[in-house]
């Protein structure tokens, strides 16, 4: 397959306000560029195409939500599994009715406060959601993300567009084209390169099935974020009443338990759920513990590695700067393997709010668990 890879990186939110507001003739002409090139995109996917698109979380791999032959092509290009289900995106909230008959008042309270944004509501799915999309579950997950180009490519598609990470399925997830290109050029008919991911993890996913809602997969959007939204507390990280997730730590050594469902035994209700997830090519460790015991720890073990033959690359966050680990985490991971390393070594986020946890979930599933306590 020959991919075209269209620019739409002039299209912002700045530009469009210069080209809607102030009529900067230069401006009209960046997004007139963009937008035509999003239009060729939308179109490749009302044809049952794949396109990869910027989301402000990661990139995604898009189709047709209603085309399951579409949905498939997807689970191929990125060696999905295909018991994974995919988060359907929306161009306004009003789409929701198209895959969901059942909307609460906390679903309504959740998308007027954080939509567009990365928030995933799983809720129960309409009929017209094909099963390959959800991985065979009767609820589905959808956002309306929060990046003009994601949005005008949904709205001109005309259909709800489901996507998952724009990846090989179990690496690094992408949040700059190049690392799109690198996964899935030949493998998708468009690739629409814009800018770097403003937030650079996936969405946060609470299931809006059960109550108290149940945060799924935890994110930038923060558990005490929704439950002030809500007015009203979860479990904590709990499970979401059948049993689908359970977050005991930051740093459990455990995968949580699946949901039980028929006619699949083990089938995740979000994505990110498998033991192991983002892993970048090298082999990964996680050192956590104290500041200065972490830096002395990594210090450490990559002298010994290196005096073993080994290309050692440490990761250490700014500390309390969780945001920018966010940003950070993937492109980072990708830029070690690109340089070669053999082994990376990773210092734990030492905070407790809900940002950090978000990136300590990616840390630990990308490290597979391999953890160092000092």
């Amino acid at each position: 397959m020959n991919t075209g890879i269209l620019d739409v990186s002039g299209l912002t939110e700045e530009t469009q306000r210069r080209a809607q507001t102030l009529r900067d003739p230069e401006a009209m002409t960046i997004v007139e560029e963009a937008m035509e090139n999003i239009r060729r995109a939308a179109a490749v996917i009302k044809r049952g195409g794949l396109v990869a698109f910027p989301t402000e979380t990661v990139y995604g791999i898009g189709a047709n939500v209603f085309d399951e032959e579409a949905a498939g092509r997807v689970y191929e290009a990125k060696g999905r599994p295909s018991d994974n289900p995919m988060i359907v995106h929306i161009a306004r909230a009003s789409d929701i009715s198209k895959l969901s008959k059942k909307l609460s008042p906390d679903i309504v309270k959740l998308a007027d406060a954080f939509w567009p944004g990365p928030l995933t509501m799983v809720m129960e799915k309409s009929e017209d959601v094909p099963a390959r999309v959800t991985g065979g579950l009767q609820t589905v997950g959808i956002r309306l993300p929060d990046n003009p180009v994601a949005i005008e490519l949904i709205r001109l598609a005309g259909t709800p567009v489901a996507a998952p990470s724009a990846n090989i399925s179990g690496s690094p997830s992408p949040t700059r084209a190049e690392h799109v290109i690198a996964d899935l050029n030949g493998k998708v008919d468009i690739i629409l390169a814009g800018e770097v991911c403003k937030v650079g993890i996936e969405s946060t996913v609470v299931d809006m099935t059960v109550s108290p809602p149940a945060v799924l997969r935890p994110g930038i959007i923060t558990k005490d974020d929704i439950e002030a939204e809500l007015g009203h507390g979860g479990d904590g990280w709990g499970h979401s009443g059948d049993g689908s997730f359970c977050v005991r730590s930051a740093t459990q050594k455990e995968p949580s338990p699946l949901c039980r469902t028929e006619p699949s035994p083990l089938c995740p209700k979000s994505p990110g759920m498998k033991y192991t997830h983002y892993a970048p090519k090298a082999a990964m460790l996680v050192v956590e513990g104290g500041r200065e015991k972490v830096r002395a720890e990594a210090a450490r073990l990559k002298a010994m590695n290196e005096a073993l033959g080994l290309k050692v690359g440490v990761l250490l966050f700014e500390e309390a700067d969780y945001v920018k680990a966010a940003h950070d985490f993937y492109a980072v991971l990708r830029d070690m393997d690109d340089s070669g390393m053999d082994m990376i070594i990773a210092g734990a986020l030492p905070g407790t709010d809900g940002v950090s946890f978000a990136v300590m979930n990616r840390m630990m599933k990308a490290a597979g668990y391999n953890i160092v306590r000092v």
